[in-house]
Formats: structure tokens, sequence, C-alpha cells
């Protein structure tokens, strides 16, 4: 009897030490490729919810992923700002870097709804992306589609500041 119950408790030790190897596994995944990605909202409503109710504030970070392809003479930089109205992202360039700021409204359908999960962020935000190299402000071109916001950048310019209006 005292060796089942030996060999059952280290049984469940392996199990519990290989699940967290795959939580760990996983976390640190998620940390190397997304850590920039990671963006703070700032200035989000606060939502009143009634008593009882499980979830109070929303987030104050989320992820805002995004790519740099490279292309020839071009950089493409996408980035997926799902649920926001293109007047306000605001894009411009200042030296090798490209900085996406706005602010992400909440549409509540009611004032007396009742939130019971709680994961998107809402507020003012910048999420700055560093760009392999110059490119040419002026032909920076901006498209919002679909909720990914999409800069077309000409590669070898002059460092300056500029910002970039969003078609």
């Amino acid at each position: 009897m005292l060796d089942n119950l030996k060999e059952t408790g280290k049984s469940i030790g392996q199990e519990i030490s290989r699940a967290w190897d795959l939580l760990s596994d996983g976390w640190r995944e998620i940390f190397n490729r997304s850590s920039n990605a990671l963006t703070h909202f700032a200035g989000g409503k606060e939502v009143t919810q009634p008593t009882g109710s499980t979830a109070q504030t929303f987030p104050r970070w989320s992820l805002l992923a995004g790519e740099v392809e490279e292309n020839g003479d071009e950089l493409i930089v996408r980035l997926e700002v799902p649920g926001m109205d293109k007047e306000n992202c605001q894009v411009r360039i200042e030296g090798n870097r490209l900085i996406l700021s706005g602010e992400k409204q909440l549409e509540r359908s009611s004032e007396t709804s009742c939130y019971h999960v709680m994961e998107r962020a809402y507020g003012a935000f910048q999420r700055i992306i560093p760009l392999p190299g110059s490119v040419i402000e002026d032909k920076a071109e901006a498209s919002y589609k679909n909720g990914v916001l999409t800069v077309r950048l000409s590669k070898r310019g002059p460092e300056a500041s500029m910002s970039i209006p969003v078609s």
C-alpha cells in the first residue's frame, strides 16, 4: 500500500513537472515573440459593474502585433489594431523608428450591461517599431483595412520626422 502511494506521488510529480515545463515554454515563447508588441493603454474608461460581477476594469495592457517586411527597396510594416477607426491612428517617422499612436474607444451597447470577460484594452497608446534602416519620408503611405494598418516605406532616406496620413 505504501509503495503504491509512493508510485502515485512520483507519477503525479512527474506530470506536474511536465505540465510546468510546457507552460514555461509557452510563456517564454510568447514573451520572446511578443514583448515589443505588449502595449500600454492609458486613460481608458472605468466600467461600472453591478455588485457581484467578477470583472471590474478593462485591462491596461494588450498586444498590438506587428511585422516588418523588407522587399527590395521597400519596407512594409503591418500592425494589428482591431476595433479602431483609421481616424484614431496617427503614424509618424522619427529617424529609424515608426511610431503608431492613437486611442482605442470603448463601444458599449448599454450603460446597464454587465461584462463577464474583459480582455480588450481601451485608451490612448503608443507603439514604436524599430526600422532596419533609413527611409524616404515623403514616399511613405499608410492604409487601414480589416483591422490591419499597413505602412509602406521606401528605403534610404534622410533621417527626419514626418506625420503620415492614414487612408
